[in-house]
């Protein structure tokens, strides 16, 4: 049986992040590795599930204040946008 004193919530959360990251490059790698359509397919459909599995944990950490974000200034995301906006333009 595993001790689980020594974990707290903000560690076990840490450590369900870390297992969906590992999980979501598992499976896209596994997308663009795939030569059958339908199979690449149901991939691309659990892939989906784990990012959203993803951003639920991040989120119960981000609200608990494990995962704290600044805020962006709205300069540069403004610059952002302009950056990305003529990389899709030019091709």
């Amino acid at each position: 049986m595993i001790d689980t004193t020594t974990f707290g919530e903000k560690e076990m959360l840490h450590d369900a992040l870390c297992a969906q990251k590992q999980e979501t490059a598992n499976y896209n790698l596994f997308s663009n590795e795939c030569a059958h359509a339908d199979i690449r397919n149901t991939f691309m459909d659990i892939l989906k599930d784990e990012h959203d599995i993803q951003f639920q944990v991040f989120n119960i950490m981000h609200d608990k204040g494990f995962y704290p974000t600044p805020a962006a200034e709205q300069e540069k995301v403004n610059q952002t946008k302009q950056k990305y906006s003529q990389q899709t333009t030019m091709k």
